[in-house]
């Protein structure tokens, strides 16, 4: 396995996961952030950007919340995703850069706080009217499925995918980006004849997509530990 033991105060092992990005933005999203990161000021930190991260992503909610009663706040709500990449994405970045990694910190906070600004998001986007609140719940419950099949494949197989297939977090704030923009002409779609709410059809797309990729991974992950660890 590719991966790095770090020995804690404790002298607990902990062993540092490979990263695996394969998304389709992911060579020119690695460039950029590495160069933000060598000319950010010395008194940003890692920490901050987390906060950034969380509280953007919390205000993009709260925006398609409010876009229920004025649609200009989807602008505001593209201003959030924006600011959630920048925290989100830079954070890890910044602490390789600066060589001040904590891993296990770094690991958990990350993730917990992708959680809390998820279902804020969910809770948003629900409360909108610009899908139904089951479309909203099918993609919530879609990605902890997901969310949690790669923290668990990061434990047992020291292997952090960070995206699915061609798919990551940054290429599904550029699909809502393109969404709140299409919601400022309309809110409705049609499909084979049939006028349903945009987001409903964009969502269930979402939730179906990342339940068909959970199951396809677990397969994939469970024959693979299966072949780590035969019967004796």
């Amino acid at each position: 396995m590719n991966a790095k033991s770090v020995t804690t105060k404790d002298e607990a092992v902990f062993r540092t996961a490979r990263r695996v990005n394969q998304a389709l933005t992911a060579s020119v999203e690695k460039r950029a952030l590495q160069w933000m990161a060598e000319r950010a000021p010395n008194w940003l930190t890692s920490d901050q950007l987390t906060i950034l991260g969380l509280a953007a992503q919390i205000g993009a909610g709260a925006c398609y919340a409010l876009s229920r009663y004025n649609r200009c706040a989807l602008l505001l709500a593209i201003l959030c995703l924006a600011l959630n990449w920048l925290g989100d994405s830079m954070d890890g970045t910044l602490a390789r850069v600066r060589r001040q990694q904590r891993p296990r910190y770094g690991f958990y906070v990350d993730h917990m706080v992708d959680i809390f600004g998820s279902i804020a998001l969910m809770c948003g986007l629900g409360y909108s009217g610009f899908l139904h609140w089951q479309t909203a719940i099918a993609m919530m419950v879609a990605f902890l499925l997901l969310s949690s099949e790669s923290y668990l494949a990061t434990y047992t197989l020291d292997c952090f995918e960070l995206s699915q297939g061609i798919f990551g977090p940054t290429e599904l704030r550029i699909l809502l980006v393109i969404g709140n923009l299409a919601l400022l002409r309309s809110p409705y779609s049609t499909l084979f004849g049939h006028k349903m709410l945009l987001f409903d059809l964009g969502g269930t797309i979402a939730a179906a997509g990342m339940f068909a990729m959970a199951i396809a991974v677990t397969m994939r992950h469970t024959a693979q530990l299966y072949r780590q660890e035969p019967l004796p």
